[in-house]
């Protein structure tokens, strides 16, 4: 085994970069190129089922059997240009991940065993009906009531993989209940877009519509494939188990936003041609902190759309990794150490005006619109502060959150000094100071007024987990291997909740007599003074700030399996069930999935870590005693006991060593395969996570340390595994 790992090392080596060619000079010649979009649309489908269509997405109008035909056979005109010969309903089961079934486009033209045609109908379009037997579900469905449902997402676009047409689409069961991520969402974005409308219509009655929109920030580790296949670890659980600390790491900060390294920068010219093809507006690219670690940003997009988008280019980056001799991980804390990856989410509202809800404005009005928008959205994120961290907790991203290099385990909001001040000016002031109608009857804050350079006078403060940065928030507690449908749902569905609850409030106020700009203000007032607990703009790494946020009654949770309880809790069942998002018997079954899906992570690396301390660990640190333990008995035989011993004193120090590190390591394996099997025998999912939580994964770092310390005593030539110090700098 050793010799592989040296085998592997020397063939990373001699690795040059993959020659890319760009599909053309210009972008825009190939951009979207493989999905079904508007410009594609107009050439395939008649201008009537295009309106069709529009309204559909856009209004919520049902189609019709015959316009669905109409657009399935422009689409399969169109995929079977593009070489395609297949169809498939693209969803995303309760995985984190995606899932499809390939049909080919062939049918008999008559009876059967007679000539075959390609056929594609508006029915095959819109439903196709996957075995749900086998995703996870929560105990919606049992295992012999196998029916689902897939639906297509009219708004998300079709695209084409290989020989594949892919249709976004929504899974549900067979009595409605959702088994994804996207129907949620997608009910969620509807919700915020008429809660939103009607609060805007109060400063703006011309605005129709408001549209969440999403920019992710993609960061992720690239290894050299033949150094990712000699650890068993990485390829199993996605991150390394064991490893002790390069002695270089990222401790002089050279990598981040350093020149991109040769191998990389073909990679990441490919993934982007890839990306355009597929309409993903790839636009930021760089080195991140820790060593061989990397971001891909896009421009900002529809949020339901983007969601989409990063799913896609998550299968993508994989793809293209394997053309360039690199496995791509995408685990929270692949190395530890050094910084994990995160997958910020930079959310915003938008009105189909062309005004952005967290952007500061010209006039008055729109400040208070701003202002607005702002405490409400504050008011939602205090309110529902345990949901929204239970909506990014996973068992990989557990490892992330708090270490130095993410946002803390507590939802805090950051919202820089400036903005800061307009909001204790507002909760000082009484209404008669604050609010002034001029002689134009035009609104004004009695407040320093806002100006549009705010849109670049905030700070970053990467401790927070939900900052303010201008003109949107960024989220920036959610894990790099996340579906952000999840993080999406839950903040796109606190915050329209809390939009309804804010009209209701001022409707209120002004049916008792009370001006609509006073009743506005008040009520803005009474948000600022009621959320003034979750904003926080210090140290989130700091001991005194989690003693201070428990004095706030911010939730401090930090055990995985309790955080995700927050889904049912009485607030979030409220919630959901009220919004019409989710109701209470998917969100329970939710919560039975994230239970059981981190009790089977937990078990799964453990089985690797007990596997790997017996079978290779221990083997090489005691064949390497053995070395030692001759060269004393030969020492001795050279020398005579007396001068041998002076001569051996060191090596029989390393044999005492390496006997104290193997005994706690195989006695430590043993006893958490004993917790393990009184884990097991546990039936309620949640009872279960809690034991795994609380009494196999404290065994993790126990073996670890005593395995790295021997990774510095056994000799370099027999150590099997490729080390930290050439999994992150060979490239």
């Amino acid at each position: 085994m050793s010799s592989l790992r040296f085998n592997a090392v020397e063939e990373a080596f001699k690795k040059k970069a993959v020659e890319v060619i760009a599909p053309s000079k210009l972008t825009s010649d190939y951009y979207g190129k493989y999905v079904f979009n508007k410009a594609t649309m107009a050439k395939f489908l008649p201008k009537a089922t295009i309106k069709a269509l529009k309204n559909a997405t856009e209004k919520g109008e049902t189609l019709t059997i015959s316009i669905a035909d109409d657009v399935a056979a422009g689409m399969k005109m169109w995929a079977i240009e593009l070489g395609a010969t297949h169809y498939t309903h693209w969803f995303q089961p309760l995985t984190d991940g995606t899932a499809e079934k390939h049909d080919s486009f062939i049918d008999y033209a008559g009876a059967p065993g007679e000539a075959i045609i390609e056929d594609f109908s508006g029915k095959l379009l819109a439903q196709q009906e996957p075995d749900a037997s086998s995703f996870p579900n929560g105990g919606i469905r049992s295992t012999f009531e196998a029916r689902g449902y897939t639906a297509w997402d009219t708004s998300s676009p079709a695209f084409v993989v290989d020989d594949t047409l892919v249709i976004p689409t929504i899974f549900i069961s067979y009595t409605g209940e959702s088994l994804d991520l996207k129907a949620p969402l997608l009910k969620a974005l509807n919700y915020v877009d008429k809660a939103a409308t009607a609060v805007c219509q109060m400063f703006d009655p011309n605005v129709k519509k408001v549209v969440a929109y999403l920019g992710w920030e993609q960061e992720y580790f690239l290894v050299d494939e033949g150094l990712f296949a000699t650890r068993p670890d990485l390829a199993l659980t996605g991150r390394t188990l064991m490893g002790h600390e390069s002695a270089k790491n990222q401790q002089l900060e050279d990598h981040y936003f350093g020149s991109v390294p040769s191998r990389v920068a073909s990679f990441m010219k490919d993934l982007e041609f890839e990306a355009y093809k597929y309409g993903i507006p790839a636009k930021t690219r760089h080195n991140e902190v820790a060593p061989n670690q990397f971001e891909l940003a896009p421009i900002f997009g529809e949020c339901n759309l983007s969601v989409d988008q990063n799913l896609l280019i998550m299968a993508i980056m994989k793809r293209v990794a394997r053309r360039h001799g690199f496995r791509v991980l995408l685990h929270e804390k692949p190395f530890a150490g050094v910084n994990g990856s995160g997958k910020h989410n930079n959310w915003s509202l938008g009105t189909d005006t062309g005004v952005i809800l967290y952007a500061p404005g010209k006039t008055p009005e729109e400040n208070l619109q701003f202002v607005t928008f702002i405490a409400t959205t504050l008011k939602a994120v205090h309110k529902h502060n345990a949901l929204l961290k239970a909506s990014i907790m996973t068992a990989q991203n557990a490892h992330r959150l708090g270490a130095n290099e993410a946002p803390p385990a507590i939802i805090s909001a950051f919202m820089g000094t400036q903005i800061s001040a307009v909001l204790d000016k507002i909760e000082k002031s009484t209404t008669d100071e604050a609010i002034i109608i001029n002689e134009k009857k035009k609104l004004e804050l009695g407040i320093p007024s806002i100006p549009e350079v705010f849109l670049d006078n905030t700070d970053r403060n990467r401790t927070s987990p939900f900052a303010f940065t201008g003109n949107r928030f960024e989220f920036r507690a959610v894990g790099s291997s996340a579906n952000c449908s999840s993080a999406m749902t839950a903040l796109n569905t606190a915050v329209a909740a809390q939009l309804v609850e804010f009209k209701a409030e001022v409707d209120a106020k002004i049916a008792k007599g009370i001006a609509k700009e006073k009743a506005i203000f008040e009520v803005i007032k009474q948000y600022v003074i009621d959320a003034k607990a979750i904003r926080f703009d210090g140290n989130g790494y700091s001991e005194e700030w989690k003693v201070e946020a428990a004095k706030r009654g911010l939730d401090c949770e930090t055990s995985v399996p309790k955080i995700i309880e927050a889904y049912t809790s009485k607030s979030s069942v409220e919630l959901f069930t009220t919004t019409g998002v989710m109701s209470e018997v998917e969100l329970h079954s939710r919560n039975e999935v994230k239970w059981e899906t981190y009790v089977k992570k937990i078990q799964i690396e453990a089985r690797v870590l007990g596997d790997l301390s017996i079978n290779h660990i221990i083997p090489v640190a005691t064949r390497y005693q053995s070395l030692l333990l001759d060269n004393v008995y030969k020492t001795k035989a050279v020398f005579g006991a007396e001068k041998a011993e002076k001569i051996s004193a060191m090596n029989l120090a390393l044999i005492e060593e390496i006997s104290e590190h193997t005994s706690v390591i195989k006695s430590t394996v043993e006893a958490m395969v004993e917790a393990r099997k009184v884990a097991n025998v546990i039936e309620h999912e949640k009872d279960k996570a809690i034991a795994y939580n609380e009494s196999v994964l404290p065994f993790f770092d126990i073996i670890r340390k005593h395995i790295d310390q021997l990774e510095l005593i056994v000799d370099d030539e027999m150590w099997t595994l490729p080390k930290y110090r050439e999994l992150l700098f060979i490239r």
